[in-house]
């Protein structure tokens, strides 16, 4: 029998390539979801072109759009790394997909990593177009593009970690009411829509603590105040990522 017979070999292909595969998969797999596409486009869409036009929620000085809009940023980022991704790998869990890829030859971080850079595929699709919406309502952001990157980031680590804490620990059910609870909640109390300042000063001190809320405050504070880097919303935003992601790792049951 000659070498070359069994060429190429058959085995795993190299890592990178398994996660890059993952990745095209899992981003496709969202983008067909009409429920997810509902929270990743149609719902932020929706508030910032209606907030924008109507004058329904005093935002201060000022076209509402640019209040709006960084909020809306912050709204985006967490109906898909934190939303989003709950339900979808909560229902992975309950039927056992996770089980199977689990035992192929992609490792489990590699899974993860490939579920989170579909996220980060998501939000770069969901920032281009608010992005343009914004701009054809008016929208005049100010600021350092890097400072507004790194918030997106640091916030989108934030929500991964709590939606994977969430699908992995509690059941596919439950996580599909409690997902959809949390973004309801925070998108009145996060500061996205409503400014903080018009809630009690008690409440405000808590809400400030939250990441949906120290992602839309530091948003607005480099897009619409222009300020170089919000370092006390970018310290909320770390925490909550370390937090978030090692709970997750710690506590995530495949099964």
């Amino acid at each position: 029998m000659s070498a070359g017979t069994y060429t190429p070999r058959p085995g795993a292909a190299p890592l990178p390539r398994m996660i890059a595969a993952q990745t095209a998969l899992e981003t496709r797999m969202l983008l067909r979801n009409g429920e997810q596409l509902l929270l990743t486009v149609i719902i932020p869409t929706l508030l910032l072109v209606l907030f924008s036009a109507v004058d329904i929620v005093d935002t201060g000085s000022g076209a509402s759009v640019d209040f709006l809009a960084p909020g809306i940023l912050a709204l985006a980022v967490m109906s898909t790394a934190f939303t989003g991704q709950a339900i979808a790998t909560g229902f992975e869990r309950r039927y056992g997909v996770l089980k199977r890829l689990g035992a192929s030859p992609l490792p489990r971080w590699a899974l993860m990593t490939a579920k989170t850079l579909s996220v980060l595929v998501t939000e770069v699709l969901q920032v281009l177009l608010l992005t343009v919406i914004a701009f054809a309502l008016g929208w005049s952001p100010q600021g350092n593009p890097l400072s507004v990157l790194l918030l997106l980031v640091l916030g989108t680590a934030a929500f991964s970690g709590l939606g994977l804490l969430m699908a992995g620990t509690l059941k596919a059910e439950a996580t599909l009411a409690a997902a959809n609870l949390v973004f309801l909640l925070l998108l009145v109390g996060g500061g996205v829509i409503v400014p903080l300042d018009k809630f009690p000063d008690a409440v405000q001190a808590v809400l400030g603590l939250l990441p949906i809320s120290a992602l839309s405050e530091g948003l607005r504070d480099v897009l619409q105040h222009g300020a170089s880097m919000p370092w006390g919303q970018a310290g909320i935003l770390a925490v909550w990522a370390v937090l978030g992601l090692g709970a997750a790792a710690k506590f995530f049951r495949w099964e």
